[in-house]
């Protein structure tokens, strides 16, 4: 009997436990082996005539074109299309491939109908469009192409798009100019891309076609590029192009490309030579004058030249006063002075900054460090310091750090009821904020117990607040799908099935980006990503689709929304080692979720490692301390490895300062010794007074959104929230 199931087993009869479509797709397209290919069609065999065969054999053709077996792919894709009329489009681009790929470019121009009938529109417009251009090309039917090309010119992938419209119109009688205009488009548009290149090529062969009539270059595109080039870090080139530009070009545009090239310099570091460079130049164009005095003044920052910087400034504010570049200098000044906790020099600059830009979108940033230096100082002019603050720029980041301390204020003058005003609108607007979750502990004090009765807001702090123009924000977007979307999720569902993930995920973001419910696609995306044990990119999915899902109360989204934003991946690992070490678990998990985002795979800048984000060499240091045997650096992407490491790291941090999370926290992100400093930069009277004066915005965010999301994962994960 037992040589008769193995028997059976072999030849993939009954014995074998039956695997789920998801599993043998998903192993096809990862090993591509007979054997997975012999699975995938068993499946499909046993299911004839419902959807998950017809997935199976859509999945077999996909392989299939992926290794150039045409015949059986267009069979496969063909039979799999015909069963599964809801996602027709999805299979009608690999089948229309196939098609071309064996000369039958009629038959996959007609593949392609599906794409451009299916309703809701299909998010693969712009790349059948592209497919079918190859192919009028390749039947010489230029005009087609352009057509083709033009008539979904808004869903092209680019550059890639812009280069095959450049190919097509070059391709078509007459239009070498407006070709030559798009290639341009490209070269300087996409200088990193690898189409520029190709791009390039093919300008030089029309220059010298079109003689008389080729388009010319515009001053404008070549800086443009040579500044894309700078922000890539590709100086070498950006300064080669920058020397050409200075011979070709003329008046204001030739300044800004001299100066320029002192600028790639500075960004070089070789800041003596864009030092002595600048400083030889004479410019008489204003905004490339000024530009050049703003890289006058960083450059002597690096260097150390108090007396210039000084000079320099005072010549942006007295000949360019309205200057972006002065602004730019302005903040670049102050931000030093505030690295040395230098009050008395960096509040005039930044108060300058606000005053003369008051438009701009870094003046909020500038009229909070004097806000909160006012505030710190314990000044009478804080309070009114922080309402100017609310009038002014009211859809500032730190708008509900001003309603927070406005209470606060209030508060240590006895004047609960204006204290309770300011803590109940920073909690309303500012649900899931570090200042919002601070305001909702106030307000939770014995005064606020159930049934307990609270005065009436004075009338001057509801006048005020009244008349503060908030940004208005969608508080309460409805989770329930239109028939669109309810299609486009129907659709996602039947793809990701068969473990076609990436099509899933090309069908809601296209929904998400050209429809009215892009929380519900993100939700959906979150799923997906979830499901496949990707927690990092569900998290992304909402962040990206939902960017103010800060701002949502938690009751007006599902709860599985809220969780898989915030998840709680490894929790018994984690929830261990905390134990082991006196450590809230939410704490850490809401750490992780900000280091890492769960991905055990996570490598920072810095080359930090995993979960926790830990350094190799941190790591090895403590893995002697703590004996785990035989440690590599790799084993910092085990979940085990690194949460133990990880939670050591951070309870020595926790001991270290007497049992206080935050300069704890800030020493996690930014190194003890910082933290240390910070801590004697004022008399802080609480701890968020302490992470408001940190100087790094990457720090004060960092501590002020882990707290956060520690409070988050006690309401979703805690007694109350199971």
């Amino acid at each position: 009997m037992l040589s008769l199931i193995l028997l059976a087993g072999l030849a993939g009869g009954a014995a074998r436990p039956a695997e789920s479509l998801e599993t043998l797709a998903r192993a096809h397209r990862q090993k591509r082996t007979p054997a997975t290919g012999a699975a995938l069609m068993r499946y499909a065999s046993a299911h004839p005539r419902d959807a998950s065969g017809a997935l199976a054999l859509a999945v077999a053709g996909l392989v299939r074109l992926e290794q150039r077996d045409l015949a059986r792919a267009i069979g496969d894709l063909r039979a799999a299309q015909a069963r599964l009329p809801l996602v027709a489009d999805h299979l009608a681009l690999p089948l229309a491939e196939a098609l071309s790929g064996a000369d039958e470019h009629d038959a996959a121009l007609r593949a392609l109908e599906p794409v451009w009938k299916m309703e809701p529109a299909s998010p693969l417009r712009g790349r059948a469009a592209m497919l079918a251009a190859r192919i009028y090309l390749r039947k010489d039917s230029a005009t087609q192409a352009v057509e083709a090309l033009d008539r979904y010119a808004g869903d092209l992938p680019q550059p890639q798009g812009l280069l095959l419209v450049a190919r097509a119109l070059e391709a078509k009688n007459g239009y070498g100019a407006a070709a030559a205009e798009t290639y341009q488009r490209v070269y300087f548009g996409y200088p990193a891309a690898s189409e520029a290149a190709e791009a390039a090529g093919a300008l030089d062969g029309l220059r010298t076609a079109l003689g008389a009539a080729y388009p010319p270059e515009t001053a404008q595109a070549m800086l443009g590029r040579a500044q894309k080039l700078i922000q890539a870090r590709d100086y070498k080139r950006a300064r080669s192009e920058l020397q050409t530009m200075v011979t070709k070009l003329a008046g204001a545009d030739r300044d800004v490309a001299r100066v320029r090239l002192g600028a790639v310099d500075y960004q070089r570091r070789e800041t003596a030579a864009a030092y002595a460079y600048l400083r030889s130049l004479e410019i008489p164009t204003a905004d490339a004058d000024a530009e050049r005095l703003y890289y006058l003044v960083a450059c002597a920052r690096r260097l150390n030249n108090e007396q210039a910087i000084g000079e320099y400034q005072a010549e942006l504010a007295r000949r360019y006063p309205g200057s972006r570049w002065r602004m730019e200098a302005l903040i670049a000044e102050a931000n030093h002075h505030l690295l040395d906790n230098n009050a008395a020099a960096y509040v005039p600059l930044y108060r300058a900054c606000s005053d003369s830009f008051p438009n701009d979108a870094q003046a909020p940033y500038c009229h909070w460090k004097v806000v909160w230096s006012q505030y710190l100082q314990r000044t009478g002019a804080a309070a009114a310091l922080l309402r100017e603050h609310l009038t002014r720029f009211p859809g500032s980041e730190k708008a509900g750090a001003a309603l927070y301390y406005l209470g606060r204020l209030a508060e240590e003058a006895n004047q609960r009821p204006a204290a309770r005003a300011w803590y109940a609108e920073a909690a309303a607007r500012f649900p899931n904020s570090y200042y919002g979750l601070l305001a909702r502990e106030k307000l939770g004090g014995p005064e606020g117990a159930p049934g307990a009765t609270h005065p009436a807001p004075p009338a001057e702090v509801r006048e005020f607040l009244s008349r503060v123009a908030f940004p208005a924000r969608e508080v309460r977007p409805g989770f329930e799908p239109t028939e669109a979307t309810r299609r486009r999720i129907e659709r996602a569902r039947l793809l990701a099935s068969a473990a076609l993930d990436d099509w899933a995920v090309t069908e809601l973001r296209y929904g998400a980006r050209n429809g009215a419910q892009p929380h519900v696609a993100a939700l959906e995306l979150a799923r997906i990503a979830a499901r496949g044990g990707a927690q990092d990119q569900a998290i992304r999915h909402i962040k990206a689709l939902v960017p103010g899902y800060l701002f949502l109360p938690v009751d007006a989204a599902p709860l599985e929304f809220w969780k898989l934003a915030f998840p709680l991946g490894f929790r018994a690992e984690l929830e261990k080692y905390c134990r082991q070490r006196s450590l809230d678990s939410f704490l850490f998990a809401a750490l992780v979720r900000q280091e890492s985002e769960f991905s055990p795979k996570a490598v920072s800048r810095s080359k930090a490692y995993g979960l926790a984000q830990v350094l190799p060499s941190t790591g090895r240091g403590l893995a002697r301390k703590l004996g785990v045997r035989r440690f590599t650096a790799s084993m910092l992407f085990q979940p085990d490895v690194n949460l133990n490491l990880g939670t050591y790291m951070f309870r020595s941090l926790v001991d270290q300062y007497g049992g206080r999370l935050e300069p704890a926290l800030a020493a996690y992100n930014a190194g003890k010794s910082r933290a240390d400093a910070w801590l004697q930069w004022g008399e802080f009277r609480e701890p968020s007074e302490f992470i408001e004066t940190i100087p790094f915005t990457e720090t004060r965010n960092y501590v002020q959104i882990v707290l956060r999301n520690a409070a988050m994962y006690r309401r979703l994960y805690g007694a109350a929230g199971r």
